[in-house]
């Protein structure tokens, strides 16, 4: 049977009225759905669902790893975000590491377990239910779903199930040896094989018990300090005493009558903001979509966008000299030549810009609040260690700190990395006197591909009249920087013409075309849910409800919305 991941089907968006959930894994849909049947709210069946991805879809999240929340309160019209990275440990000095003899052009293995950083996703699930939940369920009652799943067991998915085999031969190769208790008879587990994780069960169940010092104190994490120091690391039961996930107030750029929001640094969200604004001078809508005028144009703005991203994101606690002095000093020069790009890139190995190894996720509830979410161990299984009988493998987030000295984002002692992983939400742009409205909660994962993602996705239904399904559906562009050829190339998804591909080399571009089968990974895999038919220029939106949910999910992915 061919193993290739054909598109040759279609979709219809989800529409609904009371609910609606929209995930990688139907099983985790389904959780979040019942959590909402059960009066949960869309937080809750958030946290619900990044539960059960960290069961079913182990290659890509758990407890191991980050998160990122972006919560809108309805009936405030307020977005408040919650940044659920994990810093490094104190003992992680740039002195420490070159006195292990790695520098900027030699760093640690990827897979080392010096890249661990704390895991915030725990903290970031039990802050999620606190802050945004309804209080009429129990973080227990949350994750009991996720917690069935792990206990009974599952059928793998078939991407997740291709993945899962990337990444163990990927650790193999790295002479790391994952863990049984993510393996099968030492094999990672095949499509539509029954997989359990008790330990993983066992986890889930203390923390739903004992919240945030179920996880940073005690059984788990001594396991998760032994391990790391096993193998090399510094990290220290103190690290993961103090760690706490940091409430952020969203950045938002306008863009023709909506506004995105996403999160502050050490998020890349400033990336998609800055894209959206080159953008906008730009009649895009008077271009055919994915035309090589279209792309030329986008693909220059990304440039510019990542550029600048990877010159000032970094850990703002860490921050020393006012961010305006270094954009008067080094801004224009960035940005209008794209100088010093082995520096400003370099910052992010070039194996590691690829990638779609996280889960993206979205919930409306029926109030019309919405939670924006985002959840990952970074590469695959992230570092592949696992601790001792707690059924997770722990992030290899540190790896895309600099070890160079000028950077913003050079290792330090207690500082979170630049961080890949941006949920997003769009609104309409009110005045200071009005509520804002709801439009979408989106997001399109993959590393670097995320800011590139959610705007394509985002510009497919604003200026081209796509609805939610066909947005995602619509083949995709990745614009990605190699550091070692000091060059850009453009990466074009299985759909786009050939003579497209054609007319951009003749523009001087590196394409790489067409992308296909598993492959297409590297665009990432996205969700969107909508309020309303704003998207459809051909309504008289007047005649329609607001309330109405439209849903899509990516078929990149195994997953899909759901509503009631």
């Amino acid at each position: 049977m061919d193993t290739d991941l054909c598109f040759t089907s279609r979709r219809s968006p989800v529409v609904c009225l009371h609910g609606c959930v929209a995930s990688s894994q139907p099983l985790a849909s389904a959780v979040g759905l019942d959590v909402l049947k059960r009066g949960g709210n869309a937080a809750d069946a958030a946290v619900a669902i990044a539960a059960a991805l960290a069961v079913t879809e182990p290659c890509s999240t758990g407890l191991g790893g980050d998160a990122f929340c972006l919560f809108f309160t309805s009936n405030t019209g307020e977005i408040k975000g919650i940044n659920g990275s994990g810093r490094s440990p104190k003992g992680l000095t740039l002195e420490y590491l070159m006195g292990r003899m790695y520098s900027a052009n030699d760093p640690p293995p990827v897979f080392d377990a010096l890249n661990v950083t704390v895991p915030g996703a725990p903290a970031c699930w039990c802050d999620t239910i606190e802050m945004f939940g309804s209080h009429k369920l129990s973080l227990q009652e949350v994750l009991n779903g996720a917690v069935e799943l792990a206990e009974v067991g599952f059928p793998v998915a078939e991407v997740t199930a291709y993945h899962w085999k990337h990444w163990v031969t990927e650790l193999r190769n790295a002479g790391r040896e994952l863990d049984e208790a993510l393996l099968i008879d030492h094999q990672p587990p095949k499509h539509g094989q029954v997989f359990r994780n008790p330990a993983l069960a066992r986890t889930l169940k203390e923390l739903g018990q004992h919240g945030k010092a179920a996880f940073y104190q005690g059984r788990v994490a001594q396991a998760i300090t032994d391990i790391i120091i096993q193998h090399g690391g510094v990290m220290t039961l103190d690290d993961l005493s103090t760690h706490d996930s940091d409430v952020v107030t969203p950045i938002s750029t306008k863009y023709k009558g909506v506004c995105l929001w996403e999160c502050p640094p050490n998020s890349q969200g400033l990336a998609a903001l800055l894209l959206l604004n080159i953008l906008e001078n730009f009649p895009l809508k008077d271009l055919a979509h994915n035309s090589a005028d279209y792309i030329h144009i986008f693909v220059e703005a990304v440039r510019l966008a990542l550029t600048d991203a990877h010159s000032f994101v970094c850990d703002p606690d860490h921050v020393t000299i006012p961010l305006k002095s270094l954009l008067e000093k080094e801004f224009s020069s960035q940005r209008a030549q794209l100088i010093n790009m082995d520096r400003a890139m370099g910052d992010v190995e070039p194996s590691l810009i690829t990638g779609s190894e996280t889960v993206y996720f979205s919930v409306v509830d029926s109030q019309g609040n919405a939670c924006s979410f985002v959840n990952s161990t970074y590469m695959g299984f992230g570092t592949g260690l696992v601790p001792k009988d707690c059924g997770f493998s722990l992030q290899n987030r540190g790896a895309n700190f600099s070890l160079d000295h000028n950077s913003l984002n050079c290792v330090a002692g207690g500082k979170r990395p630049y961080h890949t992983i941006i949920p997003a939400l769009l609104t309409d742009c009110a005045t200071k006197s009005q509520k804002m409205q709801l439009l979408a909660s989106l997001g399109v994962m993959g590393a670097m591909m995320q800011p590139q993602g959610h705007i394509q996705v985002l510009c497919n239904m604003l200026e081209f009249g796509m609805n939610p399904q066909q947005a995602l559906d619509s083949p995709r562009v990745y614009v990605e920087y190699d550091r070692k050829e000091k060059q850009w190339s453009v990466n074009l998804e299985e759909g786009i013409k050939q003579e497209v591909a054609e007319a951009l080399r003749k523009r001087g571009h590196k394409v790489n075309w067409p992308v296909t089968g598993h492959k297409r990974s590297q665009f990432g895999r996205g969700q969107i849910i909508t309020l309303g038919d704003w998207w459809d220029p051909s309504v008289n939106h007047n005649d329609h409800p607001t309330r109405v949910l439209w849903a899509g999910s990516d078929p990149r992915s195994d997953g899909c919305a759901m509503g009631f």
